[in-house]
């Protein structure tokens, strides 16, 4: 074959195997356009079921508006790594969204209407000096003019995008206001106090819950919880009747949420009291005949007391602060980082506190969410009512050495409290009259009449029939706090007069316990069954591991260098106190040989030290080349061996058929 024929074949070749190449990439486009396969560890990039019910329950349209400064961010990779897992997650929900989804990605550049855009939705800027700024944030509204905004994603929450995300697409696809059916022991409202005759503010927690959420009262002894309540708040609830906890267990049993507040001692509440017998008789709460029945056991006559998180009081007996083990400053290692309703807080304050904890014979799933140290133990309730000093309390303190639970989320299939079908007080009888025993005692009006219909799911006592009656539920979903002190606003906010105006500032995450509990709770059971999600940020673990080993290695050889130092000295020393000539200056020919064997060895470790941190560089950089050649090398030649063997066998199979 000539040479010219022979190039002409090698130009036909490449410009055949471009063509097929150009072929190749357009049928990937065309065929496989949405084929997706996540190899993450963690399916990261993978849509979880209960997002994708959220998003199939979208009526109307959405639009998100992801803004992300990407030509201020050239240098900051870190950053720009962060966004594209954004806008991945945020086109993967697209594509879930069935067209009701619209994602729009906008890069405000400075003093541009994009950027004034992205302020008149509330998004904060990123300030990086010398009047530089940048945008990182989301924004969504629905075809009614509602609006969500996440002002600045913060990596550190990357576990929680997936849910912040569905929170927020949820909310926009259900404008109504959640409703928070709200049942109270303790006086959170406007009130008035005889004692100083003035108007009472109601608690802060209560007032910021009121401007998120819808806040209706329940009263005394109700019987039934309408349809439409989303979440049921008890808050020191005492000597409820049977007709009460029945509804409350059927409200669960139903698929209702349920935030509990519940104490062996509430302070607050025996302040607020004027009686001296009501005084005498302790104020404590614990539902036991309902939590009993869910198998959960509550520490109504005992409060943890801890050494560990234990706050600083001043008391009248003695101007000097000292340390108070009923009130706990809880701090980060106290607060569960990995559900939604705690992550992030670093501080809670709790009061004479209770514990909760699963029963001998019981399987619910109980998870903690604020736990005390293991140097806590349990004290009597009526001890804390009858304290005057505080730090008595230190006296015959014993830690038990356990950990003690203070809130936790009860999930998962739990049992009705009454197995057996309604108690035997809310019944009615043949007449259609309650039978005896269902008046509460409290307020006649706190029943419903009983001619009257209710709601289909409302929990009536013409509705509690052995055949309306539930059993269990498959997705429980209760959140046990065992104090009540903690909403109160001297444990977790400060109030200040500024120019006729009452300013709050809070030293406490409490309210934002609370305010995090009622948004989780009045999800989707989808939006809670969304759970924290690894991050896309994968360690070297290996790496890390190699230089675990060497600092081990450094320091022990610096460990013994400063051994060698110390002896040095005391051997110094030695001949010092041995010598004849105290008064001379000069060293004597013994410290001077000393001294220089000191020099040689320090020479001599300092060189192994620097020997260490060379041979992990070599490590690192021989497990870099391996990895190199595995992603670059390696993979790429078992895939061709892989497609060439394919070919082989269709070829093969071919042949044998012809």
């Amino acid at each position: 074959m000539s040479a010219d024929r022979q190039r002409n074949l090698g130009t036909l070749s490449l410009v055949l195997l471009a063509l097929v190449f150009v072929a190749a990439v357009t049928a990937n486009n065309s065929l496989l356009t949405g084929l997706r396969i996540d190899l993450t560890e963690d399916n990261l990039y993978t849509v979880s079921p209960g997002t994708r019910n959220v998003l199939a329950s979208i009526a109307e349209p959405i639009n998100v508006y992801m803004f992300f400064s990407d030509s201020e961010t050239a240098d900051i990779a870190p950053l720009r790594n962060y966004a594209n897992r954004v806008r991945e997650m945020l086109e993967e929900l697209e594509g879930a969204g069935g067209g009701n989804l619209v994602l729009h990605v906008i890069d405000p550049a400075p003093f541009s209407e994009d950027e004034d855009r992205a302020a008149q939705f509330g998004l904060q800027p990123i300030t990086l000096g010398l009047g530089q700024s940048l945008y990182f944030g989301l924004a969504a509204t629905n075809s009614v003019g509602d609006e969500e905004v996440i002002e600045i994603f913060n990596p550190d929450r990357e576990r929680f995008l997936e849910y912040e995300l569905a929170r927020m697409i949820y909310s926009l696809a259900r404008p109504d206001k959640v409703v928070v059916g709200v049942h109270a022991g303790v006086s959170m409202t406007a009130g008035f106090d005889p004692q100083t005759q003035r108007v009472t503010e109601p608690w802060i927690v209560y007032s910021q819950a009121g401007q998120l959420f819808e806040m209706r009262s329940l009263p005394p002894g109700f019987t039934e919880i309408e349809e439409d309540v989303d979440v049921l708040w008890l808050v020191h609830p005492r000597s409820l009747q049977d007709e009460t906890l029945y509804a409350i267990d059927q409200f669960v049993m139903g698929g209702g949420r349920a935030l509990i507040f519940l104490d062996p001692f509430a302070e607050v509440d025996m302040a607020a009291a004027m009686d001296p017998a009501a005084m005498a008789a302790g104020s404590a709460s614990d539902l036991a005949p309902l939590l009993g029945g869910w198998g959960v056991e509550f520490s109504a006559g005992e409060v943890v007391a801890d050494n560990q998180y234990a706050l600083s009081v001043t008391t009248g007996l003695s101007m000097r602060p000292v340390r108070h083990l009923g009130l706990l400053g809880l701090d980060a290692t106290a607060i569960d980082p990995e559900d939604v309703i705690t992550d992030g807080l670093y501080n809670i304050n709790v009061g004479t506190a209770g514990h909760f904890s699963v029963a001998d014979d019981s399987t619910v799933l109980l998870q903690p969410l604020l736990s005390s140290s293991s140097n806590a133990e349990t004290l009597p309730a009526i001890q804390m009512q009858m304290l005057t000093d505080p730090e008595a309390l230190l006296d015959d303190f014993a830690p038990s050495g356990e950990s003690y639970i203070l809130a936790a989320r009860l999930t998962g299939p739990l049992g009705s409290a009454y197995p057996d079908g309604p108690p035997a007080e809310v019944l009615p009888d043949a007449g259609g009259d309650l039978a005896d025993g269902a008046d509460s005692g409290e307020d006649d009006d706190a029943g419903v009449d009983a001619g009257s219909e209710g709601p289909a799911d409302s929990v009536s006592p013409e509705a509690q029939s052995d055949s309306a009656h539930l059993a269990s539920t498959d997705s429980a979903n209760v959140i046990l706090v065992g104090d009540v002190d903690i909403l109160s606003d001297r444990l977790w906010v400060q109030q200040q007069n500024f120019l006729g105006q009452t300013l709050a500032t809070a030293f406490a995450n409490n309210g934002d316990f609370l305010i995090n509990a009622l948004d989780n709770l009045s999800g989707s059971a989808d939006l809670i069954g969304i759970r924290a999600r690894g991050t896309y940020s994968r360690p070297f673990t290996r790496v890390q591991a190699l230089r675990r080993q060497a600092d081990a290695q450094f320091r022990q050889t610096e460990q013994r260098l400063q051994a060698e130092l110390t002896e040095t000295e005391n051997r110094l020393g030695e001949l010092q106190d041995t010598r004849t000539d105290q008064g001379s200056l000069l060293m004597s020919d013994e410290q001077q040989a000393e001294i220089q064997r000191f020099l040689d060895e320090q020479v001599r470790i300092r060189q192994e030290l620097r020997g260490v941190q060379r041979n992990l560089d070599r490590s690192i950089e021989r497990l870099g080349t391996v990895l190199q050649f595995i992603n670059i090398g390696l993979v790429p030649l078992l895939l061709t061996a892989a497609a060439l063997l394919a070919v082989v066998v269709r070829r093969r199979r071919a042949e044998k058929k012809s």
